[in-house]
């Protein structure tokens, strides 16, 4: 197998779910956020805390990790170009 296909594969692999995060296409920085607040919920449950849940990541930090790991698979994908050439 090529060098060129398997970073092409992995750039796509990279960049397509991080461009989704990254627009927050359908909500999805959004249902991120929501669910690590629902699973730190759980967490202090289950230690028997029944304080409020303090967030640590919100939507907008879930849209520039998305942002990162989309440039990153676009970076992949122009290396797997230029093998190609």
């Amino acid at each position: 197998m090529s060098t060129a296909i398997v970073l092409l594969t992995l750039g796509l692999a990279g960049a397509v779910p991080g461009g989704w995060v990254a627009l927050n296409v359908r909500g999805s920085a959004a249902s991120l956020e929501r669910w690590a607040d629902g699973n730190a919920q759980l967490r202090m449950h289950a230690r028997g805390d029944l304080g409020p849940v303090e967030r640590r990541l919100s939507a907008r930090l879930y849209r520039v990790l998305g942002t990162v790991m989309a440039l990153g698979g676009c970076v992949i994908i122009l290396g797997g170009l230029l093998e190609l050439a």
